[in-house]
């Protein structure tokens, strides 16, 4: 088991890198969220190429992928799909949406209407849509990576806490470092084409291993240190004293529950048939950052999430034995 986790993650990454270059650690991180049948919430600038990366990661997979531009003027139906009239037929039939794939990107989720974030966030939930009052199962497996620009924040709409809480990760994309940027231009500097990925993997693969990572051994100590580690954020959100509190609330019980699986399916990742208290701090701030709120204070005072969050480690022991 532990040697197939290794192998299966070499094979994704080694085809995926034929295309970009870097962000290894976000490609892990879709992994470990494709194993988790989790979605990915990402935040970064223009220009970092998170559509490319998911599209690349969709070809390696051989699974299906539809990207949707969100928009002011965009629609539910524009997302999730309608009914259409057909004259010839006079009767109306199911217009399926972009939805209806296996990789979804949804680009600059924050720039939609609330209407036409439910509308995709209840996709993400229930696994299915409604059209003309029909049920539709999506495909499995099913992964929404949504972007958000964190600069521009004019004419947007921000999730809210519930919906960003249904994201199994909040990852950060920073710039290349300048070895990988000096590569960008060596490798495609004088080219007008991507290369061409092959599928070194399918949805049943994965459907299978998600079996195997079900399998990984979490002790009792360790799922008692990953419950600490939640309610700790919900103490620092009840703080008293002047300077106290950082936060304005605490991460939800689905916090315990994204370290719980994420854990698990990096721990396999790693070749691992069980997970350590190093493996849950690995995923820590990417399972919490997006469920937990600043205060007014820490705001003014420039206090990052991510800060917050190391101090909880830090403060939090580990158990005995590890």
């Amino acid at each position: 088991m532990a040697k197939g986790g290794k192998d299966w993650a070499s094979r994704i990454k080694g085809e995926v890198q034929k295309s970009i270059i870097g962000q290894d650690e976000v490609i892990e991180r879709l992994l470990v969220a494709l194993l988790s049948n989790g979605h990915v919430l990402l935040e970064g600038l223009p220009g970092l190429a998170k559509t490319l990366l998911i599209k690349s990661l969709g070809a390696a997979m051989g699974l299906e992928f539809e990207r949707i531009q969100f928009t002011p003027d965009l629609l539910p139906s524009d997302v999730v799909g309608t009914m259409v009239f057909q004259p010839k037929e006079g009767s109306f039939r199911v217009h399926r949406g972009p939805v209806f794939a296996n990789l979804v990107l949804a680009d600059e989720i924050n720039r939609a209407p609330a209407k036409v974030q439910s509308a995709l966030l209840e996709a993400m939930q229930e696994r299915q849509v409604t059209i003309g009052g029909e049920t539709h199962h999506l495909p499995k497996p099913f992964l929404v990576m949504a972007t958000q620009n964190p600069l521009e924040q004019e004419g947007t709409y921000p999730l809210p806490e519930a919906q960003t809480d249904r994201f199994l990760f909040k990852l950060l994309v920073d710039y290349p470092s300048e070895q990988e940027e000096r590569a960008m231009m060596e490798r495609w500097g004088q080219l007008t084409t991507q290369p061409k990925l092959e599928a070194v993997s399918s949805g049943e693969e994965l459907l299978s291993l998600r079996e195997r990572v079900d399998d990984v051994h979490l002790s009792p100590p360790l799922q008692a240190y990953m419950l600490a580690l939640v309610r700790a954020t919900r103490e620092a959100a009840m703080a008293e004293g002047a300077g106290a509190k950082v936060l304005s609330y605490g991460a939800s019980p689905r916090a315990s529950l994204a370290l719980v699986q994420a854990s698990r399916a990096l721990a396999w990742l790693h070749g691992m048939d069980h997970a350590t208290p190093e493996v849950v701090q690995n995923v820590f701030l990417d399972a919490l950052r997006h469920r937990v709120g600043l205060t007014y204070e820490a705001e003014a005072e420039e206090t990052t999430t991510d800060e917050i969050l190391r101090g909880v480690l830090s403060r939090v022991p580990v158990p005995a034995g590890y």
